[in-house]
């Protein structure tokens, strides 16, 4: 059975420079999502919403954009501008976990809205020929949510529907709910891809057993914490090439680099990478003493010696 690994969108993680630089260094992922675009009741794209999805700037195989919202009319409107770039899908974000969002009625907050999916949806492939996906959780309060959503998505011609198996009010808290999970792959008509925890070889391996039919997996944090994690599972190797420092090295500088010239100002700069180093540190030997390395870095020049330091 084929397998097929998808890299989760994270907003302020997963940006072109991110995709580019991690798929020059160690492959494995077969589709890219870009972090949501979200209008806010203002029909205008950012210019930063533009530069992460225009073709010149994006060396992966496959990129797939997505929307954050809940409305049908912004729907429509993004479809239109990505279709304009030469995308032709569009995933719909119904994930999102943070109440900065759900309070809105969007991300995880809007599973529960069946009558507003409906319509949206319905306006959506009538007024559009965009092909539409899904990325959503279990539910914003409880797993029931997504079972009574699938009779709706199950009337459209969804491409699919990736489940990060949590709900919404967890954020990433506590465990995944394969119990939940599997209740909608028992009920779904769509094609479902896994999403959630996927942070080592063995805890895909599991994930992989404990559901044999599914050939889609979508990876997010542990993408980023372990950037070797997709090749590795792609061999079923259980140990790090070799020259793994060095090709980190590599990887961290040549990202490093693209943020520093295009952030204006060190301490930019040096948050963009404090941020990117929260997960970085999770699989080196002392992950607390490498991140507290990299925080009292308060320059670039001091952040390069702590990062030398590390690497050596």
């Amino acid at each position: 059975m084929s397998l097929t690994l998808l890299s989760s969108p994270l907003q302020g993680f997963t940006d072109f420079r991110f995709r580019n630089s991690f798929n020059q260094y160690f492959g494995g992922i077969d589709t890219f999502y870009a972090p949501y675009i979200r209008l806010n009741g203002k029909f205008i794209i950012k210019p930063a919403y533009e530069r992460d999805l225009l073709k010149k700037n994006n060396t992966v195989k496959e990129l797939i954009p997505q929307i954050m919202t809940n409305s049908a009319d912004e729907f429509l409107f993004v479809a239109k501008y990505v279709q304009s770039l030469g995308y032709n899908e569009l995933n719909w974000n119904l994930g999102c976990p943070y109440p900065m969002v759900t309070k809105r009625g969007m991300g995880s907050g809007l599973i529960c809205e069946t009558e507003k999916i409906n319509h949206i949806l319905n306006k959506v492939h009538s007024e559009s020929d965009i092909l539409v996906s899904m990325k959503m959780r279990l539910g914003y309060e409880n797993a029931e949510e997504i079972l009574n959503a699938l009779p709706i998505l199950d009337s459209y011609p969804l491409k699919n529907i990736a489940i990060h198996a949590r709900l919404g009010k967890q954020l990433y808290k506590g465990g995944v709910d394969l119990e939940g999970f599997q209740k909608a792959l028992d009920k779904a008509k769509h094609l479902l891809y896994y999403n959630g925890d996927i942070t080592s070889v063995e805890a895909f391996n599991k994930v992989k057993e404990q559901f044999p039919s599914i050939t889609h997996f979508m990876i997010g944090r542990g993408l980023i914490a372990d950037p070797f994690l997709p090749s590795m599972i792609k061999k079923n190797a259980r140990e790090y090439p070799e020259d793994r420092l060095e090709k980190f090295g590599k990887f961290h500088d040549t990202l490093f680099h693209q943020y520093n010239e295009y952030l204006s100002g060190d301490k930019h700069t040096l948050l963009k990478m404090y941020s990117f180093w929260e997960y970085f540190s999770q699989t080196f030997e002392n992950p607390q003493k490498t991140f507290k390395k990299i925080k009292k870095a308060k320059s670039v020049a001091a952040y390069e010696d702590a990062v030398r330091s590390i690497l050596s």
